[in-house]
């Protein structure tokens, strides 16, 4: 009989899913890590929360699994490659909490505008205190909302049922999907703080993101404006929205998530016009029932041979397809990430991936999700894989389209990248070389050259004149930053040569403080870094 393990607590709906469909359940959360180890391989399925460790030591004992599942949005305590080196399949549920931390949003929002917690617990403690308790309405405020995919999409749905002006901000949303959900899009996160009465942040943790309500972005914002935060606790620099709060250009500020977790003992706890919750943004019986119940239902798909449509490591590609164009997965990733960097930073309204020469006459949708993977790598709250890149795009209102030409010029397979952002066109290119399949790049910003791909580079477009090399190297190396190597193109078909692209790779990622000085510097119009 096939067996499934319930290593911890789920909703009882997906224990009863997976017994109903003929499977032998053990539920196993009072299981130590010994017994675990010791007993996984004598099950074909594995779901999971946040707490089991599944890495490689265990995958090496589960002689017989074939899926694990997460019952959650991400897979951070799965060792994925592991997992797929031993062909064991791994999905999870990555809708299951986006109802509840868009509701939770609105629950902090209307505490935030009408001093509930506050009230509650000066009423409760004997006093009627109705005037020191005087809120603010939602009706005809300015919602803005910093990242705007799932989640933020239905927190703005739900704002427009108050009567909210809603803005939001993402340059990876395409401006169609605007328009359809009647919000306004913001040019640029500062046109948003300019206006916002309220600013919530939905945004996923990565280096870019990091920090990002910081002291600077407090100051653009309106004098007074309400700062609420259901995402990730390290978007905030607390000790500069304590500022805020203290000078009064922040009115109050609702936080449900914070850098170091769980704290009792936080610095804003004490203030009254903050409200807190300890990250409860996921937390409803309704939450922890579907994902176990959406995790349930990919185990049994995995199991008898059905749908499985949360996979985060299956690609849907023959074997003979798939030995020929896995060696430019991580080359089509890199140039989703270069073209997203490239780009103006406005919308993302269409992208198209051309194969040319040999590699067009394959299945090559793998490919086209990998460029999708890298576009949106860092701006989706989810994790995007394999499975769901096509899905946020579509959500994003991000058209995606590939074809394919036989013949290619100068090369025998080549990947083309065009990133179209309102009337502009953002176009990458880049080929596989030699034996050990180096990735180069050929074409960005619409100069030419050949470049082998590092995973760190910074892509300079300037004036093309004598010494401009030079200050390049220079301001690298006074930052520490070896280059190993750089390549100059011109566009095509100037014979003057009035601007030039310089592509560099690095040691090291190259500091942003660099970037900036550059980018502000007479004779350079962009500077971009990317680490791959």
């Amino acid at each position: 009989m096939t067996t499934v393990l319930v290593a911890e607590r789920i909703g009882s709906s997906g224990v009863d899913l997976l017994r109903s469909a003929g499977f032998d359940v053990e539920v196993g959360a009072d299981w130590d890590r010994d017994e675990l180890v010791r007993r996984v391989g004598e099950f074909d399925g594995l779901v999971i929360r946040s707490a089991t460790q599944v890495d490689a030591e265990l995958l090496a004992s589960a002689s017989r699994l074939r899926v694990v599942a997460r019952a959650g949005v991400g897979v951070d305590n799965v060792d994925v490659e592991a997992a797929t080196r031993r062909g064991v399949l791994v999905v999870n549920a990555p809708q299951s909490n986006v109802i509840t931390a868009a509701e939770h949003t609105m629950a902090l929002l209307l505490a935030l505008a009408r001093n509930l917690p506050q009230a509650h617990a000066s009423l409760v403690g004997g006093a009627w205190d109705r005037s020191k308790f005087t809120g603010v309405e939602l009706h005809e405020k300015t919602l803005g909302i910093v990242g705007f995919g799932r989640i933020g999409q239905l927190v703005a749905q739900r704002a427009k049922g108050f009567g909210m002006t809603v803005v939001a901000f993402d340059a990876f949303v395409a401006a169609e999907r605007f328009g359809e959900l009647g919000v306004e899009r913001a040019e640029t996160v500062d046109d948003l703080y300019a206006v916002a009465d309220f600013v919530t942040v939905h945004l996923p943790k990565n280096a870019e993101t990091e920090n990002f309500l910081n002291a600077a972005a407090f100051a653009r914002m309106k004098d007074g404006v309400r700062v609420l935060n259901v995402a990730r606790g390290s978007l905030v620099v607390d000790d500069d929205l304590r500022a805020a709060l203290d000078s009064g250009k922040v009115a109050g500020a609702a936080l449900d998530v914070f850098r170091s977790e769980p704290v009792t003992d936080h610095p804003l706890f004490g203030y009254p016009n903050v409200v807190v919750t300890p990250h409860l943004g996921a937390s409803t019986r309704e939450a922890t029932d579907r994902a176990g119940f959406q995790a349930a239902e990919q185990v049994v798909a995995a199991l008898t041979g059905g749908a499985v449509t949360t996979a985060v490591n299956v690609p849907a590609v023959s074997a003979d397809d798939l030995d020929a164009v896995a060696p430019f997965a991580a080359l089509c990733l890199s140039l989703g990430r270069i073209v997203a960097a490239l780009a103006p930073h406005t919308s993302v309204d269409g992208l198209e991936v051309e194969y040319l020469g040999r590699l067009a006459e394959r299945d090559t949708r793998l490919l086209t999700i990998s460029v999708v993977k890298g576009l949106l790598a860092g701006h989706s709250e989810e994790p995007v894989n394999d499975v769901n890149a096509l899905t946020l795009a579509a959500e994003r209102g991000l058209d995606v389209s590939a074809r394919s030409t036989p013949r290619a010029q100068d090369f025998s397979d080549l990947v083309r990248v065009s990133l179209r952002s309102g009337a502009e066109v953002t176009r990458v290119a880049g080929t596989l070389l030699g034996r050990r399949n180096r990735p180069h790049l050929l074409e960005a910003w619409g100069s030419r050259f050949n470049v082998q791909l590092e995973p760190n580079l910074a892509v300079f477009r300037y004036r093309d004149q004598p010494g401009m090399l030079g200050r390049v190297g220079t301001a690298l190396g006074d930052a520490g930053v070896n280059i190993l190597s750089a390549a100059v193109g011109r566009r095509p078909g100037e014979a003057s040569g009035d601007e030039a692209v310089m592509v560099v790779t690095a040691d090291r990622d190259v500091p942003t403080d660099v970037v900036e000085a550059l980018t502000g510097a007479d004779d350079f119009f962009a500077v971009r870094a990317v680490s791959l």
